[in-house]
């Protein structure tokens, strides 16, 4: 994996095609990963919906490499709506 800022990546886009090649280059603006960058094989590959299942979606090369968050989910009950 590759990450180029915004600033090098405009400067050295021959570099980031090549770095393509090896995997996804992320591109950051202000620290943060605003843009993936990848081979037309590697997109490819991820849009044919191939995919059997989930666990075969969730298995892709790379995916555990970007960033995910999620906020906690918070759930309330009423008497009445519990069975």
């Amino acid at each position: 994996m590759t990450t180029l800022t915004s600033k090098e990546f405009n400067h050295e886009v021959g570099k980031a095609k090549r770095a393509a090649c090896q995997g996804a280059v992320f591109i950051t603006d202000r620290g943060k990963p605003t843009h993936v960058l990848l081979s037309i094989d590697e997109y490819r590959k991820m849009t044919q919906h191939s995919h059997k299942n989930i666990v075969e979606a969730l298995s892709m090369p790379y995916l555990s490499e970007i960033p995910f968050e999620t906020s906690r989910l918070t759930i309330l009950t009423h008497d009445k709506d519990i069975f």
